[in-house]
C-alpha cells in the first residue's frame, strides 16, 4: 500500500513498504527538465544533475562516491524532457544516512566554478559520444522534426555552445526557480515503514522556494521532416506519429496497439521489417507521453542501399494496420504480454520507487496492480480501431542520419 504525505511546505512524499525485501530506494522527483528550458539555457537541467554529484560544502564528490560504496550502495541520476531524478539504493539498514547524503546533495550543493569547468569537459565528452551513436541522436532530431521550436524539441544534453555560458550564478537561479517544493515528490520503496515519512519530513518539510509562474506553452506537432547527412554504415530512420498525453482515458489502448505494431519481438515490424526481410537487424516502436502531448516513434537501421525499401516496408505495414485493423489473437496475446511486463517491472524497489514517484508528480494519484490489469482487459477492438485513426491518420514527422540522402 503507498502511504502520501504533502509537507507544510507542499512538497509531496510517497513511500510503499514491502517487508520482504532487504533494500531500500530513495528518490528525489523535481518537475523540471529539458522542456522547461529556452534556446539560451537548453542543457541547464541535465548540467545540474551532474553538479549535485560534484561536492557539498561538507563533501568532496569523492566523499559522495565512497560513501556509498562503502555500504554496498548505488547512487544516481537521469534528467528527462520533463523531470530530473536523483535516487540512491542501499541496505535498509542504511536508508537514514542514504536520505542524509542525497538532502546534503539538493540543499548544499558548491557549484564550485573550478569543478563546473572540470565537468564541463565531461558533458563535452558525453556530447561526442552521443554524436559518434546516430541510432540515439536520431531520436532527438524527431523531436525536433515533431515539435519544431517548443521545448520539447530540445535536446535533453544541450550543447557545446550553450553549455559553455554556464557559470554558478545561472545554476542557483535556476535551481531556485525550479527545484521548489511543490515540484517535487519524494518517492521511497522497500523495507521501511511510514515513520520513515517523519524523518524525511524532517529534512526537505520546511524550506522554500521561488514563487511559481507557470507558462508552460503547449506543443503543437508540426510534422516535420529533419534528415541528417552523416558517414555511417547504415541509414537511421525514425518515423513520429503525434501521440497521446499521460492522462488521456485512450493510452492503455495505444500501449497496446504500440505492442502490436513494433513493442515486441512478435510484432508486425519486427516480424516483417527483420525476420522476413531481413532489412534490419534493430527496428521498433514506443509510445512517449508528456503532460499535454504524446509521440508515438517508429525506428529502423538499415544499409543506406536499403533505406527506401525500409521506408516503404514500414509504410505498407501501417497501411495494413489502418485499413484491417488488428486480429482478435493480437488483441488477447498483447493484452497478456503486457499484464506480464507490468508485473515483473514491480519486482524491484527501483522500478516501485519510479512508478510512483513517476504517478506523483505528473499524475497526483495511483493506481493498484488489480486497477491497471482492469484497464488493460477493457480495451477492445473498438477502443483499438479509434486509436488507430486519431494516431495513424495523420502526416507523421520524420528524421533520417545516413551518408547518402535520397
Amino acid at each position: 500500500m503507498i502511504q502520501k504525505h504533502q509537507s507544510k511546505n507542499g512538497l509531496r512524499i510517497v513511500l510503499e513498504s514491502i517487508p520482504t525485501v532487504r533494500s531500500v530506494t530513495i528518490g528525489i522527483w523535481i518537475l523540471t527538465g529539458s522542456r522547461n528550458e529556452n534556446i539560451e539555457n537548453n542543457g541547464i537541467a541535465h548540467f545540474i544533475e551532474h553538479m549535485l554529484f560534484k561536492g557539498t560544502k561538507k563533501r568532496t564528490a569523492q566523499d559522495i562516491a565512497e560513501a556509498f560504496d562503502s555500504i554496498g550502495g548505488q547512487i544516481n541520476a537521469f534528467t528527462a524532457k520533463e523531470y530530473t531524478c536523483f535516487y540512491a539504493k542501499v541496505l535498509d539498514t542504511h536508508k537514514e544516512l542514504a536520505l542524509e547524503i542525497l538532502a546534503d546533495m539538493f540543499f548544499n550543493s558548491k557549484f564550485d566554478e573550478e569543478e563546473m569547468e572540470r565537468e564541463k569537459k565531461v558533458v563535452y565528452e558525453e556530447i561526442k559520444m552521443y554524436e559518434d551513436t546516430p541510432d540515439d541522436i536520431v531520436h532527438d532530431i524527431l523531436a525536433q522534426a515533431a515539435f519544431g521550436d517548443h521545448p520539447l524539441g530540445f535536446p535533453i544534453i544541450g550543447s557545446e555552445k550553450q553549455l559553455k555560458t554556464f557559470n554558478p550564478e545561472l545554476l542557483r537561479e535556476y535551481t531556485h526557480s525550479h527545484y521548489t517544493p511543490e515540484n517535487i515528490v519524494i518517492s521511497v520503496a522497500g523495507n521501511v515503514d511510514d515513520s520513515f515519512i517523519h524523518t524525511i519530513d524532517g529534512y526537505f518539510g520546511s524550506f522554500s522556494g521561488a514563487e511559481q509562474h507557470d507558462s508552460k506553452a503547449v506543443p503543437v506537432f508540426v510534422a516535420d521532416s529533419i534528415n541528417r547527412k552523416k558517414d555511417t554504415e547504415q541509414a537511421h530512420f525514425c518515423l513520429g506519429y503525434e501521440g497521446l498525453p499521460i492522462n488521456d482515458p485512450s493510452t492503455y489502448s495505444l500501449i497496446i496497439l504500440n505492442n502490436i505494431l513494433g513493442g515486441s519481438m512478435s510484432s508486425r515490424l519486427f516480424q516483417e521489417v527483420r525476420e522476413k526481410q531481413g532489412l534490419a537487424y534493430s527496428v521498433f516502436s514506443y509510445h512517449t507521453s508528456y503532460l499535454d502531448q504524446g509521440l508515438l516513434t517508429i525506428y529502423a537501421g538499415t544499409g543506406n542501399d536499403q533505406l527506401n525499401k525500409l521506408k516503404q516496408t514500414i509504410t505498407d505495414s501501417i497501411e495494413q494496420l489502418t485499413e484491417k485493423g488488428i486480429t482478435d489473437k493480437e488483441l488477447h496475446n498483447s493484452k497478456e504480454q503486457l499484464k506480464g511486463n507490468l508485473v515483473l517491472s514491480l519486482e524491484s524497489t527501483n522500478s516501485r520507487m519510479s512508478r510512483n514517484g513517476r504517478n506523483e508528480l505528473l499524475l497526483r494519484k495511483h493506481r493498484s496492480l488489480d486497477e491497471m490489469i482492469q484497464e488493460i482487459d477493457r480495451v477492445s477492438q473498438s477502443s483499438i480501431r479509434s486509436v488507430i485513426d486519431k494516431v495513424f491518420l495523420t502526416k507523421p514527422a520524420t528524421a533520417i542520419i545516413a551518408s547518402d540522402q535520397n
